[in-house]
């Protein structure tokens, strides 16, 4: 007796059409499963069985075997035990039928619950390119569901409640699908009305955020680089639906999307911890899952006192800030995650944190303050386009009652700023200026001649490596959307010079 039942799986951040066979014949009893799969896989055999027996069927004394194709792609994870557990029903006669073009996705508890499983928005995708007309999907998972339109998803509890509908006993509606639209609340966000001073600061954030630029804060303790930060979300460009199927995708393979939770709504803001490990980081693990890198994706990494993070985690920033993605080798395969958001670093000016205050005395040792900040190596410290001297705070505007101009306003330019350039770049797969190649910087990136010398003299004033020249011309094309522009002109390329601090500072000292 054989059996067929369609299912998929995970590779990366989009899913795989997956066969499950089934096969059936006499012989001592005997369950193997083949077609690599990981242990996870192997031990669906118990949870088939149990689950079986639990949900009132009768588990086949017989020699079963399951094939799962394709037999070179590596299986994981427990996602196959529900297509498994119907295969061996359909091929033993216990359900007659299945729908044409469905396919099966998910695990099982011992009692015959059907339990959630992660990634199901990817599989979903997948399952629609496929032509799949119906998909079978644990009930926590069916958010995930609703914002595919042209396939139907069955959110299922348990193994009884499917076979029941499986043998027309019962009926159960599809997951009601939603059209996305863009609703966020401005008091999930900390806003930039609650700053005091910080004007250099705030400027410079506003460009990061119009630009999708990263940025390196270096101040004193307590002159707000973590307050700043925290308020960068409520400044940030709404999301287009790609980016939020991007972000929503690698979110739910690595199970951290609330189960009501159909789209995520607004940029990821991730801010790991200076312990965190270099894989936490990078992502990885015996099955390879993102790390923060990729759950920043299209949104902001957060990393606050960057010189304590380890020096090879802060070395695994390098490529991702450059390309838009990670590449993630274990002995069990390949992975690669997309990773194109933005870097928000912070950190001290010297160990004590003084080096350099008005008021207060640096009690470090001579050149402390030139080592510290060689913790950083110079290729990462390149590939922040802008540096910003966070200041602290003087008395009266901490004194002041009058607040700040307030986050609405200014993502009100961020978002006209951020229209200019997905206008500009509607023929390629960047939606901002960080993201601009080499080439794209010359082609986009126009000077008026004052400009140009300009730029000149400041790349060879400050010695500016060819990185820094292309992250200064993009730092320029942004605060001239900003001003709306369709020329970069002398103040705005003398504006993201002001952005090199650390060249100008520290790096000639080294």
């Amino acid at each position: 007796m054989f059996a067929k039942v369609n299912s998929l799986g995970l590779q990366g951040i989009d899913g795989f059409r997956v066969s499950v066979e089934v096969d059936i014949s006499g012989g001592l009893p005997k369950f193997d499963i083949v077609g690599l799969p990981d242990t996870a896989v192997k031990e669906s055999k118990e949870r088939v069985r149990s689950a079986i027996k639990n949900s009132g069927f009768n588990y086949p004394v017989s020699r079963i075997t399951v094939n799962l194709a394709p037999a070179d792609t590596k299986k994981e994870g427990p996602i196959y035990d529900l297509p498994i557990l119907v295969g061996i029903l359909l091929a033993g006669g216990q359900i007659k039928k299945i729908p044409d073009n469905s396919a099966f996705i998910g695990a099982l508890s011992l009692n015959g619950d059907i339990s959630s499983v992660n990634g199901v928005l990817p599989m979903a995708i997948k399952a629609k390119e496929e032509g799949y007309e119906s998909i079978f999907v644990p009930f926590e998972n069916a958010a995930e569901c609703r914002i595919i339109q042209g396939i139907r998803a069955y959110a299922v509890k348990s193994v009884k409640e499917l076979a029941a509908y499986l043998c027309g006993e019962i009926e159960i509606d599809p997951v009601k699908t939603v059209d996305y639209s863009f609703v966020e609340d401005s008091a999930d966000f900390e806003d930039f009305e609650d700053v005091r001073g910080q004007f250099d600061a705030r400027r410079a954030l506003e460009i990061a955020a119009a630009g999708g630029h990263n940025v390196l804060m270096v101040g004193a303790p307590g002159a707000g680089k973590s307050m700043l930060a925290k308020r960068i979300p409520s400044i940030l460009p709404d999301m287009t639906f790609e980016e939020a199927i991007e972000a929503t995708k690698i979110h739910s393979i690595a199970g951290e999307l609330p189960s009501d939770t159909e789209i995520l709504h607004k940029r990821p803001f991730r801010s790991p911890h200076h312990t965190i490990s270099p894989v936490g980081l990078s992502g990885g693990g015996t099955v390879i899952k993102p790390g923060e890198i990729s759950l920043a994706h299209n949104g902001v990494l957060f990393l606050d006192e960057l010189p304590e993070f380890s020096r090879q985690a802060m070395e695994i920033l390098r490529q991702p800030m450059e390309d838009g993605k990670i590449t993630i080798s274990r002995v069990s395969g390949s992975i690669t995650y997309p990773s194109r958001f933005m870097t928000i670093a912070a950190m001290n000016p010297c160990k004590c944190g003084y080096y350099g205050h008005p008021t207060k005395q640096c009690t470090c040792p001579p050149h402390a303050a030139e080592k510290y900040i060689a913790k950083i190596s110079y290729p990462l410290l390149d590939r922040f386009d802008i540096h910003v001297d966070v200041q602290s705070v003087e008395y009266d505007d901490l004194a002041s009652k009058q607040k700040g101009e307030c986050s609405a306003e200014i993502k009100k330019r961020v978002n006209r700023a951020r229209e200019r350039q997905l206008r500009r770049f509607a023929e390629t797969n960047i939606v901002c200026n960080a993201q601009m190649s080499p080439s794209q910087t010359r082609k986009y990136c126009l000077l008026t001649d004052e400009a140009q010398q300009t730029l000149k003299l400041a790349f060879e004033k400050l010695g500016l490596s060819a990185r820094a020249y292309d992250k200064v011309l993009r730092v320029s094309k942004t605060i001239a959307d900003l001003d709306e522009s369709d020329r970069i002109d002398t103040p705005h390329i003398l504006e993201a010079v002001q952005y090199r601090s650390l060249d100008r500072k520290y790096w000639k000292k080294q």
